[in-house]
């Protein structure tokens, strides 16, 4: 192979050299590099006037084939950064390899380092500790707070130190905090899971959970109910973590900052949704707990919000009613989790723009009603934010053309946002990100779409594990902004499971909704949408649309042709010819119904697999209870219920299947009253 200049000629990629990329890549994730970079693959400790100290470090390698490395703090909250070189192409797979394995390398030895540095000032703290004294009244920052000094002890020189221990009673770390109120941690020490507790834990009584020891100090002195300081809010996720781990049954209450940043109620908001914790906060932007007791407000009354009963009677339960409230009438419920699915290709994308677009677009009248509708349905006035996680070049071409299909004015700019890329929804840094972006936006939505699931999902959509801590999220988004989830998620491949969900049975116990996308069975046949679920709701009947071709206005391609992207429009129903496999299969599972009579809560004709099997047996259809077991199955290819499921014309439920066409009338034509 000959070199750059004769394999490119005057256009060899051009980029910095590795240790330039590495300063650059520092200074964006606001890092301050140091003035020399060495690209060794060993552990370097560097200072700047921020850190204090050699908190800050990098590890960068350049084996040849491609550079790379890690940096980060050793601070408390500090987090480690993943860097890759730009080689000006893409790698092979020996490449990737090679930097993966290089890249590992260089995390164990930030780690290692990071252990023995928390074990050397741990066993320094101790040492700190028992030459201390017990800190007096008088001190000025305890005077200012008004707060008892407790377990703080001085250092001779005006500073109180307060001890950070692990979650087994071992000193992890200390906190200097000076007369004017400045904080900082022991050099070396480990923050992360340390804690400090006030009072013993009474399982009868909360457990508060505050930032800073003066405000753990206030909330124990103003309740006499255990306290626990996690002494920074990125701290809030593990000491709760360790908290319910420890204490599965007791109730634990964030006692978040109101920060004008958000920070305090955004770990706290994690933590309870992670956890399962009470979250309560000063209303006032700016204040702690402690600045809220010496403001003269009342402390007590904070910790311990009226709360409405979670028990109430049936009568009241009953009393007052509560309809579906629709976003779109029968298809889209409001503050609900919905899931959309279909094999790759089925058009899901393009229905749920369709969708959301009507809904950011639609028009309302001069009380403020709706005037829109979809494919005949009422459609609501409604703000959207749509979570794409791929596609966005596709995406931008389809709400271009869907705009032009139905002439919204260019001076028209709907309630109606999308992500640049994709985030790990399920993790505290994604969950914060998608918090922190959409609180800052000028109207909150009444519907998130994700799109796809398995963009935004950390882990396996098979596990049931990672798939709960999905649906955290989820939950955690649908309680905080009161709307709508819809999920967009692929089938599987397998010709059984095109009409289900692909991964865990877990999706499905846990949506309110429902809808499969089916592609055209043939040429010239519609788009089915189908719904599968409908809680609370009978299941609407199916619709069928068609993808029709859309110029978008000013886009040009390269070649000068007028770029076109697809849009949906209404189709005619398909007509349907009953076949005589359709036809056995209804007279199969009516005669089962019939003979059994069973019903659902709601009086839908219901029949379980093991009476239609023994119906069919009954009727000499099949000779054996395998045979017939197989045909009452719908993942059977050629099974009775197998047929019947792709018409929509039952649908599982508990044991069995609802039956979803008339069979009343057959029943009274056997003379049953």
């Amino acid at each position: 192979m000959g070199n750059l200049t004769e394999i490119f000629g005057d256009h060899i990629p051009k980029h910095d050299p590795p240790e330039v990329q590495l300063r650059t890549a520092m200074i964006n994730a606001g890092q301050t590099p140091p003035d020399v970079i060495v690209m060794d693959g060993d552990l370097h400790r560097y200072d700047d006037k921020k850190a204090k100290g050699d908190a800050l470090w990098y590890v960068a390698f350049d084996n040849g084939m491609v550079p790379g490395g890690a940096f980060g703090s050793f601070r408390a909250g500090g987090t480690q950064v993943n860097w890759k070189g730009d080689i000006g192409r893409q790698l092979s797979m020996a490449e990737e390899l090679a930097y993966r394995s290089a890249l590992e390398s260089a995390r164990q030895k930030a780690e290692s380092e990071k252990r023995i540095r928390n074990e050397l000032a741990a066993d320094d703290c101790q040492k700190v500790w028992e030459a201390l004294i017990p800190a007096g009244n008088g001190h000025p920052y305890l005077v200012r707070k008004q707060i008892q000094p407790h377990v703080a002890r001085a250092d001779g020189v005006g500073n109180l130190i307060v001890p950070m221990y692990s979650p087994e009673g071992e000193i992890w770390s200390l906190q200097t905090i000076s007369a004017e109120g400045e904080k900082r941690f022991h050099k070396g020490g480990r923050v992360k899971g340390a804690m400090l507790w006030f009072g013993a834990n009474d399982p009868a009584k909360p457990i508060f959970v505050a930032e800073g020891f003066a405000t753990a100090a206030t909330i124990y002195e103003t309740t006499g109910t255990c306290t626990v300081a996690t002494f920074s809010a990125s701290n809030i996720l593990p000491v709760v973590e360790s908290l319910r781990q420890s204490y599965p049954s007791v109730e634990i209450v964030i006692v978040a900052d109101n920060d004008k940043s958000g920070t305090g109620r955004n770990y706290a908001d994690q933590a309870a949704a992670k956890f399962g914790a009470l979250v309560v906060m000063p209303p006032e932007e700016g204040q702690d707990a402690n600045d809220y007791r010496l403001a003269g407000h009342d402390l007590t009354a904070l910790l311990n919000p009226k709360r409405e009963s979670w028990l109430v009677s049936a009568r009241e339960f009953s009393k007052v009613p509560k309809p579906i409230k629709w976003l779109i009438k029968h298809w889209i419920q409001a503050e609900a989790m919905i899931m959309v699915h279909g094999p790759s290709g089925s058009g899901k994308t393009f229905v749920v723009l369709d969708w959301c677009l009507n809904m950011a677009c639609a028009s309302v009248d001069d009380s403020g009603q709706s005037t829109s509708k979809w494919m005949g349905h009422r459609s609501s006035k409604a703000p959207i934010v749509y979570l794409a996680g791929e596609g966005h070049n596709g995406l931008r071409a389809r709400v271009a053309a869907w705009f032009e299909r139905h002439q919204i004015p260019q001076e028209i700019d709907p309630p109606f946002w999308l992500s640049k890329s994709g985030c790990d929804f399920n993790t505290p840094q994604g969950i914060q990100l998608v918090l922190s972006e959409i609180r800052q936006l000028p109207t909150l939505p009444a519907i998130i779409v994700i799109d796809t699931l398995h963009r935004f999902l950390a882990g396996d959509e098979n596990s049931s594990q990672d798939v709960k801590s999905m649906l955290d999220a989820c939950s955690l988004i649908q309680k905080e902004f009161k709307c709508s989830v819809l999920l967009v998620h692929h089938t599987g491949v397998s010709e059984d499971s095109q009409h289900r969900a692909r991964g865990s049975s877990a999706w499905k116990g846990a949506l309110e909704g429902e809808i499969s996308i089916q592609p055209p069975s043939s040429k010239g046949a519609a788009i089915s949408i189908i719904q599968r679920k409908m809680k609370d709701a009978e299941l609407a009947e199916p619709i069928f649309v068609e993808l029709a071709l859309q110029d978008v206005p000013g886009w040009i391609d390269e070649d000068g042709e007028q770029v076109r992207s697809a849009v949906i429009i209404q189709a005619d129903e398909p007509k349907k010819k009953t076949s005589k496999a359709e036809f056995e299969a209804r007279e199969s599972i009516m005669k089962a119904w019939q003979e059994s009579g069973e019903e659902d809560v709601n009086g839908a004709p219901y029949v379980t697999r093991s009476a239609w099997k023994e119906s069919l047996i009954r009727s000499k259809i099949f000779e054996n209870e395998g045979t017939a077991g197989q045909y009452v199955k719908h993942t059977a290819k050629a099974g009775f219920a197998q047929r019947l499921f792709e018409l929509n014309l039952i649908s599982e439920h508990e044991n069995g299947y609802l039956i979803l066409f008339p069979v009343m009338s057959s029943k009274l034509a056997e003379g049953e009253k």
